[in-house]
């Protein structure tokens, strides 16, 4: 093995960095990553984000689109219907995202125990 002889010390990891503060704190939000990975399944309308979310209020999902569209991750999409119809997609920014949120969804099955059932993640 090549590694075992070498006396270099292993790179370390700043302790702080902004951007990286920055970008766990956005997709860390509550539910946040859950909405992003309704978007990356292709699910574009409000209602049906809410259904493949349980337990997020239409208030919640309301606000967190807010908060990925103003950091440019989701596009809203307004199409001049009767009634009007209101799309929500990632962009490209968003789209970027998709092999974090495969990285964390294996880690996820790896390590994370489910939810005994009828527990939420607020019992926790």
């Amino acid at each position: 093995m090549s590694g075992m002889n070498d006396t270099s010390a292993p790179e370390t990891i700043a302790s702080f960095c902004p951007r990286f503060h920055h970008a766990v704190e956005l997709i860390g939000g509550r539910w946040t990553g859950a909405i992003v990975r309704a978007l990356l399944s292709g699910i574009t309308r409000f209602s049906e984000i809410t259904q493949a979310v349980p337990g997020l209020s239409d208030r919640m999902l309301s606000e967190r689109l807010k908060d990925l569209e103003a950091e440019g991750v989701v596009e809203r999409r307004v199409l001049p219907e009767t009634p009007v119809r209101i799309e929500y997609r990632l962009t490209e920014k968003g789209q970027a995202l998709a092999g974090a949120v495969d990285a964390i969804s294996d880690w996820a099955n790896d390590w994370v125990e489910p939810f005994p059932a009828g527990a939420s993640s607020n019992q926790r």
